[in-house]
């Protein structure tokens, strides 16, 4: 079985991490940075497109 993961990046500070999209919430649900907890819909921190389709999948 393939692990799936998505990019994150953070708008407010820059930060940039993983996470297993199956871990997170819908693209439009509120989601904080766990950096400096800027609060955000989840999809304005997919670092591409293509991470963004990945999590619509999973949800």
């Amino acid at each position: 079985m393939v692990e799936a993961f998505v990019r994150l990046l953070c708008p407010e500070c820059s930060k940039d991490w993983q996470e297993n999209p199956t871990d997170l919430r819908g693209p439009r649900q509120n989601f904080s940075c766990p950096s400096c907890h800027a609060t955000r819909r989840l999809a304005e921190f997919m670092r591409t497109e293509r991470d963004l389709d990945t999590l619509k999948q999973f949800h």
